[in-house]
């Protein structure tokens, strides 16, 4: 069977991907491994035959599909953590690496572990296979391609890895009782700034507050700053009518409202009451219908770009991407895959159809074009030699390079003709796909040596000393920025959350959506940062 095996390394690779996606989706109390399984049976399968291999492109075409469709996909929330917050999460980030890396540096030069072992121990620690990904690629591109040195990594990254979410889980806890935090009074106040609730729901409100008549929608929403989105109004003088920022409402209207509950609430007690019935049962003459977006020309523009209410008797209300729904605002802009629901007259719905697209098949499909030139700029870029003090040569490579394009590209959206963006599905796909084959070929490859560090027992002082840095890095990080930085604690564990088990463990007790929101907008921010803290690291340790 091993001499089977080695005559056929892509046999070998898809074995090892098949059999670790399946135990990655073994869980224990609600948590487990997901795709990093495959590594960990990479490392089993290795650990057979050191003769077992797999062609070094397989990796590098694993990394840059990895990579760059999380910088295409991680782009807008990136800019938009900075833009709301400037340089308070980047800070915070620069923070929380450098008590990490300090941490790091103290194990290094007290526990002797050469310096391929802790910075794999970093990484795991992180639970960051990027950053693990990009130091090989280091290697790699230094000539030498050390095996041993990629196979230390990999051995520190390994062991660390289990206490990298169960060590920031204990900090959590820790730091929660330590600092007295009151979930519920966070949230409170957090909801004035962030969308804590993804469930959208309809409302029809009755007007009965007098003071509300007579005044445009326009008026009114810029008033309370509500994040609602008005549908159509059973107007006592027009009938039926759609919406638009122009409409006042009259005592005895009737407005069909979407929303979150707890701002469809708000916004009841200040109209006047819920009506008796709902309007969105009337399609008498207007309907309502969900389209695919696929129609390139309108991807990567504002809602407001495509002046709908002006050419057609309807209103765009929500928009679902992926697994989440969202409020259709005039700022949002369009992704291919999006599923948007509308309200519109029948007369209309086949023209408005014909200008999204509405296909399913075109919706899924990768523009070639641009997601070839996308990364061959991101190699490119990858390729550049940037001098660091000291005499130190950089390179971004196959990790950093097209990372830093998808996140500008992601950014952008479009140029001209040209759509950057993937649909949401084929963007996970290339996603999952490029972090199965790097992790499979990285196990494979150093499944030898981790059974030399069973046998010589020094698996355990690598577990220990992660635990160790697992623990106090999260201890520190989130004692500063409670304490000192003023970042509220539910947004600092999506800060911290560096793996989705330690998310869905902070939703769990936090009871609300607040980490999330932290999450999304610091994973971007961190994992460039880490990627260049494990490779800064490696350069300046000796």
């Amino acid at each position: 069977m091993n001499i089977f095996l080695k005559e056929n390394p892509l046999l070998l690779l898809f074995i090892v991907a098949a059999i670790g996606y399946l135990v990655g989706n073994i869980k224990i109390k609600g948590t487990g491994l997901g795709t990093a399984a495959v590594l960990f049976v990479g490392l089993a399968f290795g650990a057979m035959d050191p003769a077992f291999s797999v062609p070094e492109i397989i990796f590098q075409i694993g990394i840059v599909f990895f990579v760059y469709s999380i910088g295409l996909r991680s782009g807008p929330a990136f800019f938009q953590s900075f833009k709301k917050n400037g340089w308070r999460d980047i800070s915070f980030v620069m923070l929380m690496l450098t008590l990490s890396a300090i941490v790091t540096v103290a194990i290094f030069a007290t526990m002797n572990f050469d310096k391929e072992t802790i910075i794999g121990m970093y990484s795991g620690s992180s639970t960051n296979t990027t950053a693990l990904a990009a130091v090989i690629d280091m290697i790699n591109l230094q000539g030498n391609r050390d095996p041993l040195s990629i196979n230390h990594l990999v051995v520190g990254y390994t062991f660390s890895y289990p206490m990298g979410v169960l060590g920031v889980m204990i900090a959590i806890k820790i730091m929660e009782r330590f600092l007295k935090i009151d979930y519920k009074a966070e949230k409170e106040i957090l909801r004035k700034d962030y969308p804590l609730d993804e469930d959208l729901t309809h409302r029809t409100i009755e007007i009965t507050n007098a003071e509300m008549a007579n005044k445009p929608l326009r008026d009114i929403i810029k008033t309370h700053n509500w994040n609602i989105v008005f549908g159509r109004v059973d107007s006592q003088l027009h009938g039926t009518i759609l919406s638009t920022w122009d409409t006042s409402l009259r005592v005895g209207d009737k407005i069909i409202l979407v929303g979150t509950q707890e701002d469809l609430d708000e916004v009841q007690n200040i109209l006047g009451k819920e009506a008796d019935y709902s309007l969105s049962n009337d399609r008498k003459e207007y309907d309502v219908v969900r389209i695919f977006v696929s129609n390139p020309d309108v991807v990567g523009k504002e809602l407001s770009a495509l002046n709908l209410q002006e050419k057609f008797s309807a209103i765009i209300t929500r928009i679902r991407r992926g697994d989440v729904e969202m409020l259709a605002k005039g700022d949002t802009i369009l992704e291919m895959g999006d599923r948007i629901r509308f309200v519109a007259k029948r007369k209309d719905i086949k023209e408005i159809q014909k200008l999204f697209g509405d296909s399913y098949y075109a919706s899924s499909k990768i523009d070639i074009f641009s997601f070839g030139l996308g990364i061959a700029l991101g190699l490119i870029l990858g390729m550049i030699e940037f001098k660091l003090p000291g005499g130190l040569v950089f390179k971004l490579g196959f990790a950093g390079g097209p990372l830093v394009i998808g996140l500008l590209l992601g950014t952008l959206r479009r140029t001209g003709p040209i759509v950057w963006t993937l649909p949401y599905g084929s963007n996970i796909t290339l996603n999952q796909l490029g972090l199965t084959l790097l992790l499979a070929v990285i196990g494979i490859r150093s499944g030898n040596t981790l059974l030399d560090s069973f046998s010589d027992g020094a698996w355990m002082k690598i577990f220990l000393a992660g635990t160790f840095l697992s623990i106090v890095s999260a201890l520190l990080s989130l004692w500063v920025g409670y304490k000192f930085i003023k970042i509220p604690y539910s947004l600092l564990l999506g800060f911290i959350s560096n793996q989705p088990a330690i998310l869905d463990f902070a939703t769990d007790i936090t009871r609300n959506r607040v980490p999330a929101i932290g999450y999304a907008f610091m994973f971007p921010i961190s994992l460039i940062m880490k990627i260049l803290f494990a490779q800064i690291l490696y350069i300046l340790l000796t």
